[in-house]
Parts: C-alpha cells; sequence; structure tokens
C-alpha cells in the first residue's frame, strides 16, 4: 500500500495551485499570493491524506477541486488581512493627511470642557467622583463597584451630581 506523500506529485499540484491563485487574487492581495498558494497546498494535502486513510484510493484531485481549494485558501486569507486591518510598511511610512479642524469648534470645544471641569471641581467630592466616572461611560452598577458604594447610593449621586452640573453650566451660559 502505499502512503499518501508518494502518489502525490508535488511540483505539479503547486504549478496548479499558483495558477488557480493567480486568476483570483486581488491585486491588492498580490504580496500574500505565496502564503495563499501554501495554504491551498496544505488543504490538498490534508484532503489526499484523508482520502489515503479512508481507503477511497489515491486517485489524484481533479482541477475543480483545487480551484475550489485555491478559493477557499483566497478567501481564508481576505478574512485574515481584514480582521486585522494590517498595513503595510509603504502605507506607514507616507505622512497622515492632517484634518482641517474648524478654529471655531475648537474653541467652543476648549470652552465647554474648561466649564465641565471647573463645575466638577465645585461639586462635592463624593458627587464629583460619581459623575466623572458616569461621564467616562462606566454605568452606575460599575461606578458603584469601583467606589464600593450600593448601587443606590452611587445612583442617587450621580442623578444629583448631574442635576448640579447643568445648574452650573447653566450659570455660565452654557447649554448642557
Amino acid at each position: 500500500m502505499s502512503t499518501p506523500t508518494e502518489s502525490i506529485d508535488y511540483e505539479k499540484l503547486r504549478r496548479d495551485l499558483v495558477r488557480a491563485v493567480a486568476r483570483l487574487c486581488p491585486q491588492w492581495l498580490i504580496d500574500r499570493r505565496d502564503d495563499v498558494v501554501q495554504a491551498a497546498v496544505m488543504r490538498v494535502m490534508m484532503v489526499s491524506s484523508r482520502r489515503t486513510a479512508a481507503g477511497e484510493g489515491d486517485a489524484p484531485l481533479g482541477a475543480s477541486y483545487l480551484y475550489k481549494a485555491a478559493y477557499s485558501a483566497l478567501v481564508d486569507e481576505i478574512r485574515r488581512v481584514r480582521r486585522r486591518r494590517e498595513t503595510g510598511l509603504e502605507d506607514e511610512v507616507a505622512e497622515p493627511v492632517a484634518e482641517r479642524v474648524d478654529p471655531e469648534r475648537e474653541a467652543a470645544s476648549n470652552e465647554i470642557g474648561a466649564g465641565i471641569a471647573d463645575c466638577l471641581t465645585r461639586l462635592g467630592e463624593d458627587r464629583r467622583l460619581a459623575v466623572t466616572l458616569y461621564l467616562q461611560g462606566h454605568s452606575v452598577p460599575e461606578s458603584a463597584r469601583v467606589l464600593d458604594w450600593t448601587a443606590k447610593r452611587t445612583e442617587n449621586l450621580v442623578y444629583r451630581g448631574l442635576a448640579d452640573l447643568r445648574e452650573c453650566l447653566k450659570s455660565k451660559g452654557m447649554r448642557p
């Protein structure tokens, strides 16, 4: 009985898969073409060894299967690249384009930020802690765990602290 590795012509298999991947591979993924071919070769080898081990014979796999294996390997690589959001070395060297910032909007944002910071310093310490955590995106139960307070106490401090913050901002002429 022959082993799976004896019945496979590696060079022919690799040439066929290189052609299949070359037809399928998009231009933006050319630098990964060899990786896709290698993944397809591994798939074909695995299926071939399973077939031989199962006693199904060691007949060569058809061209359509090789095309499907190349296609599957290419789809997996595309998903992997998109999931990682990789950028090439050339992309990192390029200077980032500076976004245009509206000076009036930036000044207004800075003024509001300074107003909020000033109003927070005027709150009592417990309210300030509860409101600050809330403004940072923590939920009331999370804030209660962080501060080691009961949920009800934290909820009341957040509610009253936000009301005080609104009043303070209104007195400064800012709409919350």
